[in-house]
């Protein structure tokens, strides 16, 4: 047991050790990644945070979106299908050095950054079934913790949110990465189709899409018997705040008709929020301010059923230098390290 201990001990150290310096550049103002379809498929753009310079970064035949900042913002972590299935990409905020982060290739999507730069989580598909996986940013080791979607890792380490459940009950759990244990950040019989977890840069709230509304079953179908949902009740799915204290309930920040509005992003300093709506046929995406609610919309593209969608933001102002965090280390090799 000593020796087989050591020996992950002596490897972890090496791949630590063996990965280069970061060279790339952190943009000097705060911007805001998504994915578009304008150019025919899906790219990773980035843009202001009022809209302006929409500036596009991949330039692949293949869909690529999911794009995550890194802490320091000098990468982005994407999802492509560029090599047949969807996995996992590394590249520059500037869109260049674009590499594959696993050697061996799985279906994995939805990708979300660890505080302290170094690992990952994300969905990973296995025999028609998802479970949330946490993985060191090289790669080299990967390790699943739970059944479930959408993992968004929590500002402190500690917690990662996530979606579990079918549709009709999709549930928004936190899991604790030091005792695995699982909290709903609603009662159960009040969760309906929950999405898009999204936490505040303090942590102490969480964004996430909702319907709370009852879904209409017309007459005469049979329990698993399906039928054609409304899309009248599909567009009264919109977006929350909850605290995470367990104080109040459940605060609707978009509150104006129209399309399902879905995807929340809070802006790092907290006044702001960038969500994906459908208008006139097309989605895109709008900015809110949470203290007097006024919006704005930052993309217009309207042609062919344009989708502008998955906002991640980043701001210099609040990115700090990435240091060592022994509390993160909750994974198998992380607890071997410690020892």
């Amino acid at each position: 047991m000593k020796r087989i201990s050591l020996l992950y001990v002596l490897s972890f150290l090496f791949l630590n050790a063996s990965i280069p310096a970061v060279l790339a550049k952190a943009p000097d103002t705060a911007k805001i990644a998504f994915a578009s379809t304008r150019d025919g498929n899906r790219e990773i753009y980035v843009m202001n945070t009022d809209g302006s310079q929409q500036v596009r970064l991949t330039h692949n035949l293949a869909d690529d979106l999911y794009s995550t900042w890194s802490p320091t913002g000098e990468q982005i972590l994407f999802v492509s299908d560029r090599n047949g299935e969807r996995d996992l990409y590394l590249m520059d905020a500037d869109g260049t050095n674009v590499t594959r982060v696993f050697r061996k290739a799985a279906h994995r999507e939805h990708p979300t950054w660890a505080p302290d730069g170094k690992q990952i989580a994300y969905e990973k598909l296995e025999l028609g079934v998802w479970f949330i996986y946490v993985a060191t940013i090289d790669g080299s080791h990967e390790e699943q913790i739970t059944q479930g979607r959408q993992p968004a890792w929590s500002p402190n380490g500690t917690e990662i949110a996530f979606v579990h459940g079918r549709p009709a009950e999709q549930q928004i759990n936190r899991f604790n990465l030091h005792n695995q244990h699982q909290t709903l950040i609603l009662p159960l019989n009040e969760m309906l189709w929950m999405s898009g977890p999204a936490w505040s840069a303090a942590g102490d709230k969480l964004a996430f899409s909702w319907n709370k509304n009852p879904l209409p079953i017309p007459p005469g179908v049979a329990p698993g018997e399906a039928f054609v949902v409304p899309q009248q009740w599909i567009n009264k799915e919109t977006i929350y705040i909850i605290n995470l204290d367990g104080t109040g309930k459940p605060i609707r920040i978009v509150g104006e008709a129209g399309g399902r509005s879905t995807a929340p992003a809070l802006s790092l300093d907290g006044d702001a929020l960038v969500y994906q709506q459908e208008i006139d046929g097309y989605i895109q995406l709008l900015k809110i301010t949470l203290g007097n609610r006024a919006r704005i919309q930052l993309t217009h593209t309207k042609f062919f059923f344009q989708a502008n969608t998955l906002a991640d933001w980043f701001d210099p102002a609040y990115a700090l230098p990435v240091s060592p965090q022994p509390q993160l280390l909750t994974t198998m090799w992380g607890k071997v390290k410690k020892k």
